[in-house]
């Protein structure tokens, strides 16, 4: 009942021509509501329990895909340096203009492709691709799985939206109280209707990966999954 189908529409910021400062404008309403409303909490949380397996006193890589102003890297980084962890964080987006947005809040940044990530196999400790993967559908979603796969050498962490008409009213209503830009709430209400349930993000993952993999409900309509494809 309150779970709507999955819709395939376009994010006007999905185009790659998109207006460099209204990009810029839209990744800090992004940031304000992974903070409000639990995406960043969600991705945080399987990170610490991660980070207990680790031995104090050690560094780690992770790589952030789609890392937008790099909020949930500076937030990792802090969560790792509890644990004892030397995290060196590295930030990923599509638009060079992007990526230099986020260089304050990384370690280093980089412009890439989220379909062949420039890294070799198992070079990066951890990957974490949070609120991204609603953005493809079909063959692209398991290509994205499969570079973060590739890459990591102990986890995988996705965070991403849980998909309900509860989740739209909120977005809808709290933007107004928030200042969002239009196109952010456009954006925002769009992702949230392109999001998933728990069960289709398992099997998406275990579908592209061949990997088993622990999904999870989290605060705020937020969903995660973690596996190793090691």
């Amino acid at each position: 009942m309150f779970t709507p189908a999955r819709r395939r529409g376009e994010e006007i910021l999905d185009d790659p021509t998109a207006d460099p400062a209204l990009a810029l404008r839209s990744l800090r309403d992004v940031a304000l509501a992974n903070r409000l409303f639990g995406g960043r909490r969600a991705v945080l949380h399987e990170l610490g329990t991660l980070f207990r397996s680790c031995p104090s006193g050690s560094t780690l890589t992770l790589l952030d895909v789609g890392t937008g102003l790099g909020d949930i890297p500076a937030a990792a980084r802090a969560v790792a340096a509890r644990r004892g962890l030397t995290l060196h964080t590295v930030g990923m987006e599509l638009a060079p203009h992007l990526a230099r947005a986020a260089a304050a809040n990384c370690s280093s940044t980089l412009a890439g492709n989220a379909m062949q990530l420039p890294f070799g196999d198992a070079s990066i400790d951890v990957i974490t691709c949070s609120q991204v993967l609603h953005h493809f559908d079909g063959e692209e979603a398991a290509q994205l799985l499969r570079e973060c796969t590739r890459v990591a050498r102990l986890a995988v962490v996705v965070g991403d939206l849980r998909r309900s008409w509860l989740a739209v009213a909120g977005l809808w209503a709290s933007s107004f109280a928030l200042g969002f830009h239009p196109v952010s709430r456009h954006d925002g209400v769009l992702s949230v209707l392109r999001g998933y349930t728990r069960d289709e993000l398992q099997q998406l993952v275990e579908r592209a990966t061949g990997c088993r993999c622990a999904t999870h409900h989290r605060w705020g309509f937020r969903i995660t999954a973690v596996w190793s494809g090691r």
